[in-house]
């Protein structure tokens, strides 16, 4: 799975926003907040194919938290992402 190249994050404040860009700005009307956890997930996605099991190791080398703690952040952030058409 990777992130479909019609959504981009911006930083807003101390959060991160999905949002659509190009055709797809015209079909989804809407955004997705990110926490600095989801924003660093997604740079993990953009522009490459990855599974949850890279995410979550990816998460393990960046922060300081348990295993199962990360298997369901990962998992949380990515069913976020898909139920909103934005991973392909």
């Amino acid at each position: 799975m990777q992130i479909n190249k019609d959504f981009t994050i911006q930083k807003v404040g101390a959060s991160y926003v999905a949002v659509p860009v190009g055709e797809t700005s015209k079909t989804f009307h809407g955004m997705v907040r990110l926490n600095e956890t989801g924003a660093f997930l997604w740079k993990q996605m953009a522009g490459k194919d990855c599974t949850e099991a890279d995410l979550v190791d990816a998460l393990l080398g960046e922060y300081d938290v348990a295993r199962e703690i990360a298997e369901r952040d990962v998992h949380r952030v990515v069913e976020q992402l898909k139920e909103n058409g934005i991973l392909v």
